[in-house]
């Protein structure tokens, strides 16, 4: 059984996948408690499962970008884990989980992580094949900068906060906002991405893997 853990910003999750589907599956609103909350939800999922740490197979993780703070927590527990059971671990970037939540679309779509201080992470993907792919690296910016940039069709996806909805609200057709539901970024597409790599022998080097941080320029 796979565990996928990301604590990438104040929202948080953690799911179980058997290889097959999601088996468990929590998503909460942390608020900065991610290291006093993660453990106890794993071992109450594993608890409802009748499971244990060893029926653990896999560890995945969200690397980034995210918070300081939630990145380390989230790793730190992913590779405590991966460590003490010698397992494989898996670190996916955190805007590729929130891609994964949204259907195929001819539009382009722009994934977003608050960053704080009215900054926003973003990524903008393109439907290929069977999924989402990235056109470009994370990168730091603001809404209205984004706003600026924005040419065509758009889906939003992601942590939009109201401020961001209504800069957005102002692009007209140009935007296209998920529902926020479809927002919400949940370890069980973290898990999917993982189980997917775990099945093409793509793992991480325990001792090398490390949160994405980014910096911003002006």
């Amino acid at each position: 059984m796979l565990v996928a853990i990301d604590t990438a910003t104040d929202y948080a999750s953690l799911a179980l996948h058997d290889g097959v589907q999601v088996q468990a599956e929590h998503t909460w609103e942390s608020r900065r408690r991610h290291s006093v909350e993660l453990l106890p939800r794993l071992a109450e999922a594993l608890a409802r499962l009748c499971a244990g740490p060893g029926d653990i197979s896999a560890v995945a993780v969200a690397r980034g970008p995210g918070s300081y703070t939630g990145l380390r927590v989230g790793m730190a527990a992913a590779k405590g884990l991966a460590m003490a059971q010698r397992l494989p671990i898996i670190g996916v970037p955190t805007l590729d989980v929130v891609a994964a939540a949204q259907g195929r679309a001819e539009e382009r779509m722009c994934a977003v992580l608050q960053a704080g201080r009215d900054r926003i992470c973003v990524a903008t993907y393109r439907w290929s094949g069977n999924s989402w792919a990235a056109e470009e690296s994370p990168r730091l910016t603001t809404w209205l900068e984004l706003a600026r940039d924005v040419e065509e069709r758009t889906i939003f996806c992601g942590e939009i906060d109201p401020r961001g909805a209504g800069v957005l609200s102002r692009l007209r057709s140009k935007a296209i906002l998920a529902s926020p539901a479809a927002r919400l970024r949940r370890a069980g597409f973290l898990a999917e991405l993982a189980w997917d790599r775990l099945r093409r022998g793509e793992t991480d080097d325990l001792a090398t893997l490390s949160p994405a941080y980014l910096s911003y320029t002006a």
